[in-house]
């Protein structure tokens, strides 16, 4: 029996055909091609990520204050080196075997404390002598710039091992030497003004073929590690992994072998692998510099604070008597006849007393006013040079000197390398020509740009 055959609709008369058969109703339509895809819109950053990515970059992107810090660096080791110098004679009083402060009782002392000194190594005067030399030494290459990185471990470890043997021999003076010769261990300090930078722009002139290979700097290193080695096998005072170091759970023995060991890598690193190894490492470098940078204005802020504070509190610096005292003492008065005529004047005193009180607590306060933080800085530096020729404190005086040149403009440190760069030139040019004092390449560095900053 076959299926009857379905009708076809009849079309009523004048109806349009439709362009296209009507498919059956068991055929799936065909679904509607999909747009195309819209490129998504940029990101927008906040003003607060801007605001990071601006510091970010200002923290990673340049080794900030090349000539602020090379000031310190020279400042702080020639303070050290000259205060050494001078007590040559008297060193085994202070520091070493006919100090009035035993050895037994130093070591009683820095067991309770958890000060670090390589003195208590030995016994042995030997022993006492080399690390006094070591540190003289130290302090000298430090000054001209010689291996400014591994001078700037060495200078740190001489600074607190004579200092910590003997401390209640130290002034304020030797307190902020004692700060700044650790964080000079964290700061670019020889990018100019020193020998590291005339090898570096000889190298890369192409005059010295042998630079990349740096054999003195190997042999060094090794030695140095060698050094270290020994004293850590032998179980020396002070060498701890994880326990009484400069910072919480870090120990001696970790921050000295790290520093040997980054000393290493970055050697290797520019050597052997001039890429996104040496940026990255690079980077890290240039933000201890800033961070170390950051620190060392901070603490000079909280000296000149707390000290400002203090006299305020007390009544000889109320009534405006203070500086009459110490001028009066024979101890503080190598020049008598000046301290009793700057003495005699009520006058003088009482300026000069509630000067020396207004300038420290106000300085803090002025560093975002770039010409009055200026002022102010002259004025600290005469207070210092006036304390060193009055009261005899000369190498107080030049710590703290040296202290302030970390907010000195860049403008008249840059000025005057030129003007002592344009004397060097006329005193050794052989009769050469001169070169113009304002075009000498030292003092211009690829970390010198151009803005004003809290220490330009």
């Amino acid at each position: 029996m076959t299926s009857p055959t379905p009708q076809q609709p009849q079309q009523t008369p004048g109806a349009q055909q439709p362009e296209h058969p009507t498919e059956p109703a068991d055929v799936p339509q065909q679904a509607p091609a999909s747009p195309a895809p819209q490129e998504p819109e940029p990101y927008e950053e906040t003003r607060i990520e801007r605001a990071i990515g601006r510091g970010f970059r200002y923290a990673t992107g340049r080794a900030l204050a090349p000539y602020q810090t090379a000031l310190i660096r020279i400042g702080f080791s020639a303070t050290w080196l000259l205060f050494l110098l001078r007590e040559w004679p008297h060193r085994a009083v202070l520091y070493g075997p006919d100090s009035p402060w035993s050895l037994d009782m130093a070591r009683r002392l820095l067991g309770g404390n958890h000060a670090f000194s390589v003195l208590p190594w030995s016994d042995g005067r030997g022993w006492f002598e080399g690390v006094y030399l070591l540190a003289i030494v130290a302090a000298a290459l430090l000054m001209l710039g010689w291996r400014t990185r591994t001078m700037s471990v060495l200078f740190m470890v001489g600074v607190i091992s004579l200092q910590n043997r003997s401390i209640f021999i130290g002034d304020g003076g030797d307190n902020v030497i004692h700060l700044m010769s650790m964080y000079l261990v964290l700061t670019r300090c020889g990018q100019v003004w020193s020998l590291d930078a005339r090898r570096a722009k000889r190298a890369a002139d192409g005059a010295d073929g042998a630079a990349s290979r740096d054999l003195p700097g190997v042999i060094l290193w090794a030695v140095l590690g060698l050094a270290l080695a020994v004293a850590q096998v032998g179980g020396n005072y002070g060498l701890s992994w994880f326990d009484n170091g400069p910072f919480p759970h870090i120990g001696w023995s970790l921050v000295l072998w790290g520093l040997w060991a980054t000393h290493g890598l970055w050697w290797a690193v520019l050597r052997y692998a001039p890429g996104e190894p040496r940026v990255v490492l690079d980077t890290v470098a240039k933000l201890a510099h800033n961070g170390a940078l950051l620190v060392i204005m901070v603490e000079v802020c909280l000296i000149y604070a707390t000290a400002g504070w203090y006299k305020i509190q007390g009544s000889r610096w109320q009534d405006g008597t203070a500086v009459y005292f110490p001028m009066h003492l024979d101890y503080f008065s190598p020049w008598p006849a000046l301290s009793e005529l700057l003495g005699g004047n009520g006058v003088m005193i009482m300026l000069i007393t509630y000067g020396t009180v207004i300038v420290q607590v106000a300085f803090p306060f002025t560093l975002s006013n770039r010409r009055l933080k200026n002022v102010l800085l002259v004025v600290m530096i005469c207070e210092h040079l006036s304390i060193a020729i009055l009261l005899g404190l000369p190498f107080f005086s030049l710590a703290m000197i040296t202290a302030d040149a970390v907010f000195l403009p860049t403008n008249f440190l840059t000025w005057l390398s030129a003007r002592l760069s344009g004397l060097r030139e006329r005193l050794f040019s052989r009769g050469g020509p001169a070169r113009p004092a304002g075009d000498d390449p030292d003092t211009r560095t690829e970390h010198s740009g151009g803005g004003h900053t809290l220490v330009g």
